[in-house]
């Protein structure tokens, strides 16, 4: 008898808001298929070089404390759905978080004490939750490459906290690198892989994109025997989204709803079958539904725009 594949993460990047949550913000989520939010918590640094995350403050917006966490999760669970707990570090001016460097031994130890503290308090919350999953960290490359030891020691005293199952959020461009993988449930892969250069891709461009990419996350996931989740995934509303799906700028004004669409369409034609694959967690998918996305947008959200179908028609199927 063949083993039957894992139920699919069909999710969705829950935004925090500055609101309490109640079922006209978590009734969209259910139209939409989606069986798992990411609840996505924040804490914030003054530089890639300053050590004290500022988090669980009540300067915060709701969502992004622990007591709007619990508040999100408590109304999704009314509806069913699962959760993954996201934690994520917001540096000021939008700084990447991958160049977190700190400028010698002390501050790298101030900082470890820091982010230690800061996870520490979702690993609680979701412990208390019993959240599905929790992810331990986002694209914070230049933070595990330099303090791989901290990271192997962190992992120790969130499982001695938390029960559930773990993962981290590696960059596109970072996870093959990633040192702890056997440590953890899944491969963690924030998706904005390059796989179109034409200003509206088709599926089959996109697809044939793809073919570079996935060999090396299937091996990944065959090398270390485990399943591999993309933490994010999504592309603009924009021309070119192919190119850099990573490129959040602002001044980028285009709109392209087909090439979004076919983008998309093409990454769950990729991966959505593989029984090594998880699943994945759409960025991103604000509270407001009836607010957001929309004819003029050209973010990633898919609210209210085509690409909205094409998630619900595999959603709803897997």
């Amino acid at each position: 008898m063949s083993k039957k594949p894992l139920e699919k993460v069909n999710g969705v990047s829950f935004v925090a808001s500055r609101d309490i949550v109640n079922e006209t913000h978590t009734n969209p989520v259910v139209d939409v298929g989606a069986n798992y939010a990411a609840i996505m918590p924040f804490g914030f640094l003054k530089s890639a070089d300053h050590p004290e995350i500022i988090h669980n403050t009540d300067r915060q917006w709701f969502g992004e404390t622990r007591a709007g966490g619990k508040q999100y999760i408590d109304e999704l669970r009314k509806k069913n759905i699962k959760i993954m707990i996201k934690p994520q570090i917001w540096v000021r001016h939008g700084t990447f978080t991958g160049h977190i460097k700190m400028s010698d031994e002390k501050q790298w130890k101030a900082l470890e004490t820091s982010y230690a503290s800061f996870i520490l308090e979702y690993a609680e919350l979701a412990q208390e939750t019993n959240a599905e999953i929790l992810c331990i960290g986002t694209e914070l490359e230049n933070f595990v490459n330099e303090r791989p030891e901290y990271w192997h020691d962190l992992i120790a005293k969130i499982k001695s906290v938390y029960t559930g199952k773990l993962t981290y959020a590696a960059n596109w461009d970072e996870f093959k690198r990633t040192p702890f993988w056997d440590e953890l449930d899944f491969i963690g892969i924030d998706a904005y892989f390059p796989v179109s250069d034409m200003q509206t891709p088709t599926i089959e461009d996109c697809i044939a994109g793809w073919q570079k990419h996935k060999p090396i996350i299937q091996t990944l996931s065959e090398t270390y025997n485990r399943p591999v989740l993309f933490t994010e995934f999504g592309y603009r509303s924009m021309d070119y989204t192919g190119l850099e799906p990573w490129n959040s700028d602002h001044t980028l004004k285009s709109l392209n709803f087909e090439g979004q669409s076919n983008a998309m369409q093409a990454l769950f034609e990729t991966f959505w079958n593989e029984d090594w694959f998880a699943g994945g967690f759409v960025w991103k998918w604000f509270h407001a539904h009836d607010r957001v996305g929309g004819d003029e947008c050209n973010q990633f959200t898919p609210q209210n725009k085509p690409v909205e179908t094409v998630i619900q028609s595999f959603y709803t199927v897997n």
